[in-house]
C-alpha cells in the first residue's frame, strides 16, 4: 500500500476485527434506526446535520461514523477546511455561523452528559437560533447520532469502507 504523497510503500497497522454484525443480527433494531434517523433528520439543513454528526462522533471516538460523515458532508460541497476545525470549533469559530455553533454546543452537551444535565446557558443559546420545531429535531437528531455511535463502538464497526450515499 502507497500513502497518497509518495510512491514509497507504507505498512499500516493491521484493521482491527469488527465484533458484531449487529445490523444483521437484529435487524428490526436496525430498521428502526434507520426510521429514527430519518425522522430526526426532517427540517434540519443538511450541512449542519452532518457538522452535528461529525462532532458527537469524535466525542464518541466513533471512527466509522467519522469516516461516514465527514466523506458524506465532503460530497455534499462541505469544506475540508469546516470539518477540520470541528474538533476546536471553539477556537476557531469564525469558521461557523452564530446557529451552527449554538448547535455544536448544544451536541456537545447533549452528548458529554458528564454533569448529569444541559446547562440552561446552553440550551437558551440553540434556542435563540432555532424554532422549537426545529430545536426538537436537531435534539433528536443528536440524540441519534449518539446512539449509532455507541453502536459503532462496541461493535467495533471499521472505519474507511463507506462511499458517500451508501448508506440512508
Amino acid at each position: 500500500m502507497t500513502d497518497d504523497h509518495s510512491a514509497t510503500p507504507v505498512e499500516h497497522a493491521p484493521e482491527p476485527t469488527p465484533r458484531l454484525d449487529w445490523a444483521a443480527l437484529a435487524p428490526d433494531v436496525f430498521k428502526a434506526m434507520v426510521r429514527l434517523d430519518t425522522a430526526a433528520q426532517r427540517g434540519l439543513d443538511p450541512t449542519l446535520r452532518e457538522l452535528v454528526k461529525i462532532r458527537a462522533s469524535q466525542l464518541n471516538h466513533c471512527a466509522f461514523c467519522l469516516d461516514m460523515h465527514s466523506k458524506d458532508a465532503l460530497a455534499a460541497g462541505e469544506s475540508v477546511e469546516r470539518i477540520v476545525q470541528l474538533s476546536a470549533w471553539k477556537e476557531s469559530p469564525h469558521f461557523y455561523t452564530e446557529k451552527e455553533l449554538a448547535a455544536l454546543e448544544l451536541t456537545e452537551a447533549v452528548t458529554v452528559l458528564t454533569d448529569g444535565f444541559v446547562p440552561d446557558e446552553v440550551y437558551e443559546r440553540a434556542a435563540r437560533h432555532f424554532e422549537e420545531a426545529e430545536l426538537v429535531q436537531l435534539i433528536a437528531a443528536i440524540t441519534v447520532i449518539n446512539a449509532w455511535n455507541r453502536f459503532g463502538v462496541t461493535c467495533r464497526r471499521m472505519p474507511g469502507h463507506y462511499r458517500p450515499g451508501q448508506h440512508p
